[in-house]
């Protein structure tokens, strides 16, 4: 595991734009697993500008996000297909039947679940996978729990977590009870793991996940046995490292 502290939020997302920028000079068909939430917005800006100044082409890069809410349509402005369009989608040059995001509209939950884990399967899965962390400690929507959950799955969202993104709705009651997530082994089949996180309210979830015991109610410890592991954090989330 690699831990790269930087001063600030803006230089976080440089370089973590710079390893999708990269990537994809280097493998015009790479695949990525790619966050929502209000973390990578600077990360999408600097791809995006990357882009638009013809340093790369998304045209046969396939994406994979990492989840999405249960009960929000895609032209709902909380949902992560609204996200994606609107930070980065629209404004590169990708494949829409290239873009993969799950389905929190599906009428069988439980399929649309194993359906992703074979679109997954069908491409040799990602090479680079971008995570963002929960005050809790979570990846993706994988809550802390008694056990770490392998595939793409159904999950109830924790009372915390709910709050945390309750300041993207007009209240707490619109925010929804439950998402559909990419699982821990599913992420763990990426070749290449970054989570980024900035703020001190991450300090904690950090720590623990750098340096505390491995433990499905710090789900983000687990990426202490990932093969190929950057956490790139501001100053101000690394600061009890």
């Amino acid at each position: 595991m690699k831990v790269i502290v930087k001063k600030n939020y803006d230089e976080v997302s440089e370089i973590a734009a710079q390893e999708i920028v990269d990537l994809v000079k280097n493998k015009n068909n790479a695949v990525l697993g790619l966050p929502t939430g209000s973390t990578p917005v600077g990360m999408y800006k600097n791809v995006v500008k990357s882009y638009k100044n013809g340093e790369i082409s998304f045209k046969n890069i396939t994406t994979f996000n990492l989840d999405e809410y249960i009960g929000l349509n895609k032209d709902n402005d909380q949902s992560y297909y609204y996200f994606m369009n609107n930070n980065l989608f629209s404004h590169i040059d990708i494949n829409r039947d290239n873009i993969n995001i799950p389905n929190g509209m599906a009428d069988d939950l439980e399929n649309e679940c194993k359906r992703y884990e074979e679109k997954l399967k069908a491409v040799g899965y990602m090479d680079i996978m971008y995570l963002g962390i929960g005050i809790n400690g979570h990846i993706g929507f994988n809550e802390p729990a008694e056990y770490f959950e392998p595939f793409t799955h159904e999950v109830k969202l924790e009372e915390s977590t709910i709050e945390a993104n309750s300041r993207f709705f007009e209240k707490v009651e619109d925010v929804p009870t439950s998402a559909l997530t990419m699982g821990i082994k599913t992420i763990f089949s990426a070749k290449k793991i970054i989570l980024i996180a900035t703020g001190e309210n991450k300090a904690d979830a950090i720590a623990k996940t750098v340096n505390g015991k491995i433990d499905p109610q710090v789900p983000a410890s687990i990426l202490q046995l990932h093969r190929d592991v950057t956490i790139i954090v501001d100053e101000a989330a690394g600061s009890r490292l």
